[in-house]
């Protein structure tokens, strides 16, 4: 049997657990104050906004409530289904973010697994420096410069010509939309993405490297069993990422870019959002393509979150 000695014991022990926490919160309050502003951020800018959508389901007047008028239940719902120019432009929503998960998504990898082989650092940091720079350019800049080098004039023309070919008006013409759009945001993200593969490169042991030099494996062997296989975590996770994003595809890019010479191709569920709701004015309607959007995205998130969870053994929750 337990002493009264013993028993007496045991809420003194956990006063004390519950003593060292509260303290360790205490003494941590720093820390905890950098979580407040973006927490306040993520309410304001995101959570907050959601209370809009109720407008998906009732008559929006300018002027009026801003939480629309009356109720008319799925009737914006049934319209956005009905209409084929919505089905135009989310059929061109997810060619160019398939196409954009297909090509960007890897170029990153690659390029860190490259960059990783490089033993000379200056070389290294040449090319980091290079490849990180489109990222800081202005989306207007980033546009600006897409339309030169695909001008008339421009020095893809230019490499045209001097080989005896005729001059094409890509930003004119609609099947050279999505190459364009795909090869400017490889070229603007492929840096940037970079970090945080070099970072998860890092991380992993060296000496799993050395015994698989005294095994006789060669550095693609290397890279396939141990540097992949390190890094698949970050590759999950922020394929995840992406996946949930697939339908939000460069809004301000194509709004630059596109003309409606290229609507066919380029027209995309943001921007076709953008002439409906701002320039419209249709505002209930805009809210109920913008609802239908989140859910994919949300129901593709889930998705793959569960794949990579059953096969990967990797997830974000």
């Amino acid at each position: 049997m337990l002493t009264t000695s013993a028993v007496s014991k045991r809420p003194r022990r956990r006063a004390g657990r519950s003593g060292k926490r509260k303290s360790s919160r205490r003494g941590d309050w720093q820390l905890y104050t950098l979580v407040v502003i973006p927490v306040i951020w993520f309410i304001v800018f995101r959570y907050a906004p959601m209370v809009g959508n109720v407008i998906a389901f009732r008559r929006f007047v300018p002027g009026g409530s801003m939480y629309g008028e009356e109720w008319v239940g799925l009737k914006y719902v049934k319209m956005f289904i009905s209409d084929p120019t919505f089905w135009r432009v989310f059929r061109n929503t997810v060619i160019i973010g398939f196409s954009t998960l297909l090509v960007s998504f890897p170029a990153p990898i690659i390029l860190a697994l490259l960059l990783n082989e490089v033993r000379r650092t200056w070389f290294k940091k040449i090319v980091q420096t290079v490849s990180y720079l489109p990222h800081f350019l202005s989306m207007v800049i980033i546009a600006g410069i897409i339309m030169e080098v695909v001008a008339v004039d421009g020095p893809i023309n230019s490499l045209i010509t001097a080989m005896g070919g005729q001059a094409v008006n890509f930003i004119q013409t609609a099947k050279a939309f999505v190459p364009i759009y795909v090869v400017s945001d490889v070229w603007q993200t492929v840096g940037w993405g970079t970090i945080l593969y070099l970072a998860a490169l890092t991380t992993i042991d060296e000496s799993l490297y050395e015994a698989a030099q005294i095994d006789g494996a060669n550095r693609w062997q290397q890279t396939w069993h141990i540097t992949l296989p390190g890094i698949r975590p970050t590759i999950v996770t922020l394929l995840i990422l992406n996946v949930g994003s697939f339908l939000a595809v460069g809004f301000e890019k194509i709004l630059l870019i596109y003309n409606p010479l290229t609507y066919e191709t380029g027209d995309v569920i943001s921007t076709y959002l953008y002439r409906v709701g701002l320039q419209s004015s249709n505002f209930s309607y805009a809210a109920a393509i913008g609802l239908f959007e989140s859910l994919i995205g949300l129901i593709m998130v889930m998705t793959a979150n569960f794949a990579s969870r059953k096969f990967a053994k990797t997830s974000l929750w």
